[in-house]
């Protein structure tokens, strides 16, 4: 009980640092966007649209008139440069759903001497963060179990507010639930769950079609093991301890592990089209920041060349 007590309070704390901290580093994104779009080109900062027809201010593209269709759809400027109509297509500028789930079960409160921030802090400052750039840009925020999408200016008040109200046990993957087939899902974990209960999470969140990027944050000691000597290690959820007379006699065992354990987990994200990719506590947060954010632009124009194809083909 007193070890809930301690990671509670300790989570509080962490929401709150990250609360601010997230907001600085909101903040100064389209600097950073301006500075990296040399070799992100995908990123972009403010509305996008979905390349698809539809309701919308931006032109998209004109394609033939269809008989039966109403006169008025006619663009008559460019039908008059040609020998056919032609119809002037809006681009579909529905609002986007991004699910986010920082962990927070007390695994992710471990921080060594070499990290800038405990996993939690670094997990919740880059969900903030992530929250308030997607909002901004006419996306729509949630989380899963805990907080409906929204597209509130306040969305980090929001997030915050739910977690320091949650009362639930604190999980290492998201729950069930069944997103959209155009939601994008983002988990922030450090993972060191069973392959098979990570297999399980992917096989329910991807059933309806919808995209997602794993990303694994990790201590840097986690990272290398640096350990020597006797060295007594407990496990913060379950409690058991496991004592290693010489602990440097078990770093090749444990990198190996390691390694097969990230290897499982990109061959099952690999199958379904995720994206999976780590992030040590040492490195900045504004890097996974821009990575995230680049990465849903990069989906988002590949299903747009998808979605342009097959409308041609139709």
């Amino acid at each position: 009980m007193a070890a809930e007590t301690r990671h509670t309070r300790g989570e509080i704390t962490a929401i709150r640092r990250a609360d601010g901290e997230s907001r600085t580093l909101a903040a100064t994104l389209p600097r950073l966007v301006l500075e990296a779009r040399r070799i992100a080109a995908n990123v972009i900062h403010g509305l996008h649209g979905r390349r698809r027809a539809g309701a919308g201010e931006s032109f998209w593209q004109y394609r033939r008139f269809v008989s039966g269709e109403p006169s008025q759809s006619v663009d008559w400027r460019r039908s008059a440069r040609d020998d056919h109509l032609y119809v002037r297509e809006q681009e579909w500028e529905a609002a986007h759903t991004v699910w986010l789930w920082p962990d927070r079960s007390p695994s992710m409160a471990f921080a060594s001497q070499k990290a800038r921030d405990s996993k939690l802090e670094r997990g919740l400052i880059v969900t903030f963060a992530l929250a308030e750039l997607l909002v901004g840009g006419g996306e729509r925020v949630g989380i899963p179990g805990l907080m409906n999408p929204t597209a509130s200016r306040s969305v980090i008040d929001k997030m915050a507010q739910a977690m320091l109200h949650d009362d639930a046990d604190r999980a290492s993957l998201p729950p069930s639930f069944v997103p959209s087939a155009l939601a994008e899902i983002v988990v922030l974990s450090d993972f060191w769950a069973p392959i098979a209960d990570i297999r399980c999470m992917l096989a329910g969140l991807s059933a309806s079609g919808a995209h997602g990027t794993l990303v694994q944050i990790v201590d840097p000691a986690e990272e290398s093991f640096p350990y020597s000597g006797r060295i007594e290690f407990v496990e913060p959820e379950g409690g058991s301890v496991i004592t290693a007379g010489r602990a440097e006699k078990w770093t090749g065992d444990y990198v190996a592990r390691v390694a097969l354990h990230r290897d499982q987990i990109r061959a099952e994200t690999n199958h379904l089209g995720w994206l999976f990719s780590t992030h040590t506590t040492s490195r900045s947060a504004a890097e996974l920041l821009l990575f995230l954010h680049g990465g849903m632009m990069v989906n988002k124009g590949s299903a747009r060349t998808a979605t342009v194809k097959a409308g041609r083909s139709a």
